[in-house]
């Protein structure tokens, strides 16, 4: 994590020096010469953003309290999993969830009519995916 620390550091300082040297080539260009504020402002802020994230990098480094298997030149590549959750690949239940959105957005877009269904559907979706477990070949 450190090394990644210093990348953002340094892509910070680096957006740093661009918009000065941004503003100082629209300064001394003939054609222009006056302060271009978008690209300075933006150069600037993508300094500043990049800034933050170092600065949050470091606090999590400094609170978790020892390094990430990745930094870990001995480490496994089992080290590093972390525990998903227990997923259901045979499931049909989020297919007509993402479809349930669909309807509510085409209802959004096209008539309100098919607000209600969309929001029917969903909820037989979410009922039927929560309760997946509790019945048929999968019942435990």
């Amino acid at each position: 994590m450190r090394s990644t620390i210093v990348v953002w550091w340094v892509t910070a300082g680096f957006f740093y020096v661009m918009s000065t040297v941004y503003t100082i080539w629209n300064l001394l260009d003939p054609n222009h010469g006056y302060v271009e504020w978008t690209g300075t402002i933006g150069l600037l802020f993508i300094g500043l953003m990049s800034s933050m994230i170092a600065i949050y990098l470091r606090k999590t480094y400094r609170a978790q309290g020892g390094e990430l298997p990745e930094d870990v030149l001995t480490a496994d590549i089992d080290d590093g999993d972390p525990e998903l959750g227990e997923f259901s690949p045979w499931s049909w239940w989020p297919i007509v969830l993402a479809g349930s959105a669909a309807i509510f957005m085409i209802g959004l877009a096209v008539g309100h009519f098919l607000l209600p269904v969309g929001l029917a559907v969903f909820v037989v979706a979410i009922v039927g995916w929560v309760y997946e477990y509790y019945r048929g070949h999968f019942a435990r």
